[in-house]
């Protein structure tokens, strides 16, 4: 008995010393950190995050892989209860939710493929490419319907996706399995942010949109007299829709397939019945808006561009002010566009529509006259977009031939000569001046600006020294003049120290190196001034700057038109040479330029994604439609301008709810390249 004793004690002994050695040698540091955010997380390791459970979620916070609200099965406290343990707060995060983003399913395809023996969507997808007519529809296999951990998405009839938006938790579960990326989660700053790619299913009327705006879905509305929707769809990508529906070209209107048999819908018609019917009720359906960010943004100029930017900019949750020289808002639409076409109360409503969602307007404010960039940069915006037309806009404002110097330093060159000619004494130019491009009279102007006190001039070409924009003897004229010529460059940025423009950042477009170099003066050769955001740059983020504190700050361009993306820098092709073509396309400026400030602000690359849809993108398309009846195009009432105003109130009636109705219905509800047989569609509605 005490032998067994001291052989079980001694074993003890010998497995206790084993223990503890193996303690030494096996010890798994355990971060402390991570382990008070996984004691934090509600351990439901639904896998909603991201991660394989809480554990990894919890290491990916801790290293700031993951957010402190990345977690689905929580809510905003313990966002913020995570956040404090970080040492961080958070800022009002918005929902996510799933959304499906093909119109048209394997059930009602003319032409299907048979994925025998296959239940998955990802290998369908792997082994035939997922074929059923276009290479990105719904294979309708319901893999993400499966893999949802909240059980919030259905099989519709037509086997398309139906998310459950009371139970969607936008983990992001069924975007990551599936292979077409037709489900993808959803925000309003993620709709506001997107730029569409090869990978959405868009149709030829919404790729023709320059603002995007999501046509079938609004023309689906309509025909079903939920006007209310379609308006609220409209305003996702345009804020002006009762305008629009009277002034728009109607390129969407060109690539319609419906030309294939007849004539095209009448898109913009459509657009306008559902705006009118919201006009003539006095209720607004509003887009959403995300949740206050309370980061202030100043938007110089009060016409399309500067009036969408700010309201997108509201739509992404932040605080936008709106300042205009002229005593009224509109711009161009109001200045430039006749009543019978336009009529002011109709300007009004939209306009009226977007101060309602949040932004704050001052009129009679001039740039220059009554507040700098710096001075706005000096007060608690955190970013200053500059829309106020460009040089061209100039008699728009009142100013008539008066020289401007919208950006600090900045001057159109025949601003500088025509003072120069006068000596008027309104251009004094600073020792260093740079030129953007080159015109026949680049020798003169290099003479002029030595005349107004340069120094240094350097001329910065995008084309390359082998096929200059001069020719050689202009060329050599400048160089003997003393120029410095840089070819082959783009300009990226301003930088500058409170009034005054002090330097100027190009790239190489060969090497892609930056370079930067003085200048107290850039010189505009011809057309409009570049868009421009402003943020402050070298000096720390205070709730109040120093009266003292000189203001150091920056100058870059929003992203590019996604069709021109491949371009980069300043005065580029693709940017417009004059004020935009159309109200549509500067509407889509002033979105492009509200993203662009989000994304600076919160550190976001303003690289566009890869599969970015561009002028040349090659898409599957179609050439001719089968079993379509033709039908003719519903034709506007109008009236003579001799009657307006006295009988008509404008040359352009408007549909009636009749004409409308029949319009949709000719519709052909695209995919990326189906379409709905005429027959299909009569069974619908009887089904319906």
């Amino acid at each position: 008995m005490i032998d067994a004793v001291l052989m079980m004690g001694g074993l003890g002994i010998v497995i206790g010393s084993g223990l503890a050695a193996a303690s030494k040698i096996f010890y798994v540091y355990v971060d402390p950190l991570v382990e008070k955010i996984d004691d934090l997380l509600p351990g439901a390791n639904c896998g909603g995050c991201g991660y394989p459970g809480c554990g990894p979620n919890a290491e990916a916070i801790a290293a700031g892989k993951a957010s402190p609200s990345s977690c689905v099965a929580g809510g905003a406290d313990l966002a913020e209860a995570i956040a404090a343990v970080m040492g961080m707060s958070v800022e009002a995060k918005e929902p996510d939710i799933a959304r499906p983003g093909c119109n048209y399913s394997v059930e009602t395809a003319a032409q299907k493929f048979q994925y025998t023996g296959l239940s998955d969507c990802q290998a369908a997808s792997l082994l035939y490419g997922g074929m059923k007519v276009c290479n990105i529809g719904c294979l309708g296999l319901a893999s993400c319907m499966r893999a949802c951990p909240f059980d919030a998405i259905v099989m519709g009839a037509d086997g398309l996706p139906i998310v459950l938006e009371d139970k969607c938790t936008g983990c992001g579960t069924c975007e990551r399995v599936c292979p077409k990326h037709i489900i993808k989660l959803s925000s309003v700053t993620r709709r506001i942010l997107q730029e569409y790619t090869t990978e959405d299913c868009t149709t030829p009327c919404q790729r023709a949109c320059p603002a995007g705006i999501n046509i079938p879905a609004y023309i689906s509305h309509v025909s079903e007299g939920d006007y209310s929707k379609a308006v609220q769809v409209i305003k996702e990508r345009n804020p002006f829709p009762t305008v629009i529906g009277r002034i728009c070209p109607r390129p969407c209107e060109d690539e319609c397939r419906r030309t294939l048999v007849d004539e095209p819908v009448a898109i913009n018609f459509l657009k306008r019945y559902a705006a009118d019917v919201e006009f003539e009720s006095g209720q607004r359906s509003q887009p959403f808006v995300a949740p206050a960010t309370n980061r202030k943004i100043a938007i110089i100029g009060g016409g399309v561009e500067g009036l969408s930017a700010a309201f997108f900019a509201a739509r992404l949750g932040h605080a936008p002010t709106v300042f205009e020289a002229n005593p009224q808002l509109g711009g161009l639409l109001r200045k430039a566009i006749a009543g019978y076409r336009l009529p002011r109360n109709i300007l009004e409503w939209d306009i009226e529509g977007i101060r309602e969602i949040g932004v704050n307007t001052v009129t009679n404010a001039t740039l220059g006259r009554d507040f700098t960039i710096a001075s706005l940069l000096k007060e608690d915006f955190e970013a200053v977009i500059l829309a106020s037309g460009g040089f061209d806009s100039r008699t728009e404002r009142l100013s008539g031939t008066k020289i401007e110097e919208p950006v600090p330093g900045v001057y159109l060159l025949i601003d500088v000569i025509k003072s120069a000619m006068e000596n008027d004494g309104n251009v004094k130019l600073a020792k260093d001046v740079v030129i953007a491009g080159g015109t026949e009279i680049a020798s003169t102007a290099v003479a002029i600006c030595k005349q107004l006190g340069a120094e240094n001039v350097s001329f910065v070409f995008r084309n390359s020294k082998a096929d200059p924009a001069l020719d050689q003897k202009q060329l050599d004229t400048l160089e003997n003049s003393g120029a410095n010529l840089i070819f082959d460059a783009c300009i990226t940025k301003f930088i500058g120290e409170d009034n005054q423009l002090t330097a100027i950042e190009y790239e190489d477009r060969n090497s892609k190196t930056a370079y930067v170099i003085s200048a107290g003066n850039f010189i505009v050769d011809s057309g409009r001034l570049p868009e421009l955001i402003f943020r402050r740059t070298g000096i720390a983020d205070t709730d109040e700057t120093p009266v003292d504190e000189p203001i150091y700050w920056e100058g870059i361009q929003p992203y590019k038109n996604p069709f021109y993306s491949e371009e980069k820098g300043l005065l580029a092709a693709g940017d417009p040479v004059t004020d935009y073509s159309a109200a549509i396309r500067a509407i889509a400026g002033g979105r492009r330029s509200a993203a662009s400030v989000h994304m600076i602000m919160y550190d976001m690359d303003l690289t566009l994604p890869e599969k970015v849809l561009r002028s040349e993108t090659v898409l599957q398309d179609v050439d001719s439609l089968e079993n379509v009846n033709s039908s003719k195009r519903h034709i506007m009432p109008t009236c003579s301008v001799s009657e307006v105003p006295g009988r008509c109130p404008e040359i352009e009636l408007g549909f009636s709810a009749q004409d409308a109705s029949a319009e949709a219905s000719r519709c052909l509800r695209c995919g990326i390249i189906c379409y709905m047989p005429e027959h299909q569609r009569h069974e619908l509605k009887k089904a319906g």
